[in-house]
């Protein structure tokens, strides 16, 4: 029988979710930026300037940056951001005493286009029925202690 959360946890469970929900869209975005991004300088060997003096956002060779280059910018938040998904992540799993390998999956969803929404999806919704089946069996008892 798979572990269950312990119901000192309960309360804290929620708000884990709510920054793995967080955590999860920022990184897959950071992720699909960071992937066009790569597509530019690896594909056709430029990076973004912000502010430069092309305009707002132009694509320039690397050593004609001036301004800010938003190309690394991509790749220092999207770093960042996936080491906070990881704590999320490590939250989440950790309240909910989920075996290895739904850590290592959730994991995964940071650095795999697109999979960081489909797994926060799936994985919020299996840990709020999990958190409501036992809600549900745990209340009954504490109203009848009363």
């Amino acid at each position: 029988m798979p572990l269950q959360p312990k119901p000192a946890d309960l309360s804290r469970i929620p708000g884990a979710l709510k920054l793995y929900r967080v955590t999860s869209i920022i990184t897959g975005t950071f992720l699909l930026l960071l992937v066009l991004m790569m597509v530019f300088r690896y594909g056709f060997l430029v990076d973004i300037e912000l502010g430069g003096p092309f305009g707002f956002l132009a694509l320039q060779p690397r050593e004609q940056i001036h301004a800010i280059d938003l190309s690394t910018g991509i790749l220092i938040a999207h770093g960042w951001f996936y080491v906070l998904y990881l704590f999320s992540d490590f939250r989440v799993w950790s309240l909910m005493r989920w075996d290895f390998r739904r850590f290592l999956l959730i994991a995964l969803g940071g650095v795999i286009p697109f999979l960081s929404f489909i797994v926060e999806r799936h994985y919020h919704r299996l840990a709020t029925a999990e958190l409501a089946a036992l809600t549900a069996t745990t209340e009954p008892s504490l109203g009848a202690s009363h």
